[in-house]
């Protein structure tokens, strides 16, 4: 062992035997002086492995605001010493935000903080990084903030597996279909074809309340988007024109459909949306400049289908 790995290590034990004894404010200081010192020797390092060590300590004892500071700058030297988003930081990322309690104010600077190291080439966050968060929302019961980070988790599997669970546990019968529909139009106008295809796949073949696992399907709105995902793959303009033109009577069961497929026209047709189509009250007039200023507090309501779930940034 390098002797540089003994000081740190026993620092370490030094702070967690303050901790143990109690000792939290004297240990939180500690470990926000020696934060400055590391940070000058840029010993990145080695402050990553103190930071933390001691958010995850601090947490685990319950004590909220200090671990959440730790976990903060540790994102703040994951970004000053440029380490790319990786499976095993995501990991502890993801580790450390489940330990922290809804109700503390920072965790969601620490998530919006996590979101943006975590962007790299993906300006949207690192797919991974979002499952993650949405599997804690999930345990957590906020339904519809986690739907949201499913969105962008790019595991159309995943995705569905959890629709599936949430159909067959809070919603109707006959919204089957309604279910997988809003996530697949969402997907596409998110650019995203190929999550929105396994999406569907998955759930038409899963879902234990479906008889057909292939089409032709008993619900109209699962034969248009398996006849949706075909013309996007065909890149068919006039196809797609007459699909939605023949499936309107179907699409006009929630009104936010046709907000949606204005937008796939756009993003995989060109197609512009004809000015008396445009609705202020539609998808379009919702959308958010990015996911990161939309995160629900609560989801009381705990229905999906329910919740105006926008599409976030999509240019």
């Amino acid at each position: 062992m390098a002797r540089g790995e003994r000081g740190v290590g026993r620092v370490l034990e030094k702070l967690e035997a303050s901790v143990n004894a109690g000792q939290y404010y004297e240990a939180h200081q500690m470990y926000r002086t020696l934060y400055f010192r590391f940070l000058n020797q840029k010993k990145y390092g080695d402050l990553l492995q103190l930071l933390h060590s001691g958010a995850s300590i601090l947490l685990e004892c319950d004590q909220q605001g200090s671990g959440t500071d730790l976990a903060i700058l540790l994102l703040d030297v994951l970004t000053k010493s440029h380490i790319k988003p990786c499976e095993e930081w995501i990991a502890k990322i993801a580790q450390l935000f489940s330990k922290m309690k809804p109700n503390v104010v920072e965790r969601e600077t620490f998530l919006i903080n996590a979101v943006k190291w975590s962007m790299d080439n993906n300006k949207r966050g690192h797919p991974l990084l979002h499952k993650s968060i949405a599997e804690v929302y999930w345990q957590e019961n906020k339904l519809t903030t986690a739907y949201r980070h499913f969105l962008h988790s790019n595991d159309g599997v995943a995705f569905a597996t959890k629709l599936i669970e949430l159909h067959t546990t809070k919603g109707y019968k006959s919204e089957i279909a309604m279910f997988i529909a809003q996530a697949v139009l969402q997907i596409l106008c998110l650019k995203n074809k190929e999550m929105a295809q396994e999406a569907f796949k998955e759930y038409t073949r899963s879902h234990p309340n479906l008889t057909e696992r292939v089409p032709p399907f008993q619900y109209p709105l699962l034969n248009f988007l398996y006849l949706l995902l075909k013309v996007i793959d065909q890149k068919n303009a006039m196809k797609f024109l007459m699909l939605r033109k023949s499936y309107d009577k179907f699409l006009k069961r929630d009104p936010r459909y046709f907000g949606y497929l204005d937008t796939i026209a756009r993003v995989w047709f060109g197609i512009s949306a004809p000015g008396n189509r445009r609705n202020t009250n539609s998808m379009l007039s919702g959308i958010i400049k990015s996911m990161l200023g939309d995160i629900d507090s609560s989801d009381e309501d705990g229905s999906i289908l329910a919740n105006k779930t926008q599409v976030p940034d999509l240019d």
